[in-house]
């Protein structure tokens, strides 16, 4: 793969998570977040991305959200479970990003609020069409992702040099 040619990072929010007496990494999904995550994974799968890679937060609703997800997908990428995504700043996702082989064209990562819709705006100099109108109306709910497509490697990925291809949110 050329690093000339576009790179795709979906950067996935898990989906809806309970509030049993359990520490916050250890929170499972609630019954409409495992809703949701499947319907998420549908809808992933509509976008015919295939994923090279899976960058997903080692918290238990993170976890929970990509099986369902994965499991409605064509393709299961190579998942790697990184701790520094769980409750990372955009500057951390974007750390973590830069350590991405250049072989992956496809990367989906799994993570948290506010980081996620943070690193969606922060690395979107541009969008498609109203993808950026929906998200700001939206928010990142929930079982949220958005499509940011970039050239180069991925060492040279820094705020601003993405566009905002697509952006879905489960209806509430």
């Amino acid at each position: 793969m050329s690093v000339a040619e576009p790179r795709r990072i979906v950067l996935f929010r898990h989906a809806k998570a309970d509030w049993p007496q359990v520490t916050d990494h250890e929170r499972p999904l609630a019954e409409r977040g495992r809703m949701d995550a499947a319907v998420a994974g549908r809808k992933l799968a509509d976008t015919d991305i295939s994923f090279d890679l899976a960058l997903c937060s080692t918290a238990a609703r993170t976890r929970e959200t990509w099986k369902l997800a994965v499991h409605e997908l064509p393709h299961r990428p190579k998942t790697v479970y990184e701790e520094r995504l769980y409750e990372a700043s955009p500057g951390e996702l974007i750390a973590v990003l830069n350590e991405t082989p250049d072989d992956a064209q496809n990367v989906i990562l799994i993570g948290h609020n506010p980081g996620v819709h943070g690193l969606a705006e922060i690395l979107s100099g541009s969008a498609d069409g109203d993808a950026r109108e929906r998200m700001n109306r939206r928010g990142f709910p929930a079982a949220a992702f958005a499509i940011v497509t970039f050239e180069g490697s991925w060492k040279s990925l820094e705020p601003g040099v993405g566009e905002l291809a697509d952006y879905w949110a489960p209806s509430e």
